[in-house]
């Protein structure tokens, strides 16, 4: 089973080791037979919790190369935060003892799309619970556009990736503001959380947020 008594960083560490791994080409495919089948049938210990987005090329334990039981994995489109999700990641960090919450974003994500293109004058009306997944992610637009305008550049594209960017500590920010049992594990040293965002071409995660994990890389 997992070492439950390993640290936010080094949770960190060993999902940085497989992504390194999966980008290079030479996965280990660990906890992937038989016996780790068997060995983790009666009970979870994961490494760490994994909060992203659904989109299909975001393959957990594929692109960070992991196993049956090494990952506690809760996704949906634009990894937006609501009741389920934090229920999900409390009892992630609660019951299961996760050291490390890891929110991923990742480029050209369509929720993050849906949401800049609803608030073209033209956009046509969203089914409503399409609208209601990415309206979270609009206040990151509007930010983001009027970045562009403050630097005088041109606001008609806006720049998805930086939406993706903002949203991505949007996201942190709620999970650490919505659960007080959260907040108090990151406190108390016992958990960390790393965002991240993948880029699909390349399957490298990059830290962009790291809150009680020790910087293993340099965020962007």
């Amino acid at each position: 089973m997992t070492d439950t008594a390993i640290t936010p960083a080094e949770a960190w560490q060993r999902m940085l080791d497989g992504n390194e791994r999966f980008v290079a080409g030479d996965p280990q495919h660990p906890h992937q037979d038989v016996e780790r089948r068997h060995e983790i049938a009666a009970a979870q210990t994961p490494t760490a919790a994994l909060f992203g987005c659904s989109d299909s090329r975001l393959s957990a334990e594929i692109i960070f190369d992991m196993g049956l039981g090494d990952l506690f994995v809760v996704r949906n489109a634009g990894q937006v935060t609501g009741e389920s999700i934090m229920g999900s990641l409390e009892y992630a960090v609660e019951v299961l003892k996760v050291p490390l919450i890891v929110v991923l974003g990742h480029d050209e994500c369509g929720a993050v799309g849906a949401a800049i293109e609803s608030l073209r004058p033209d956009a046509p009306m969203l089914p409503s619970a399409i609208w209601r997944q990415v309206s979270p992610i609009v206040q990151a637009v509007r930010r983001a556009r009027q970045e562009q305008v403050t630097a005088g550049e041109d606001a008609e594209e806006i720049n998805a990736w930086r939406v993706g960017q903002l949203h991505l500590r949007d996201t942190i920010t709620s999970i650490l503001h919505s659960s007080e049992l959260i907040s108090d594990a990151v406190a108390s040293g016992r958990l960390g959380i790393v965002g991240a965002n993948y880029r699909l071409a390349e399957g490298t995660a990059v830290p962009d947020v790291l809150v009680g994990v020790a910087e293993t890389a340099a965020a962007e």
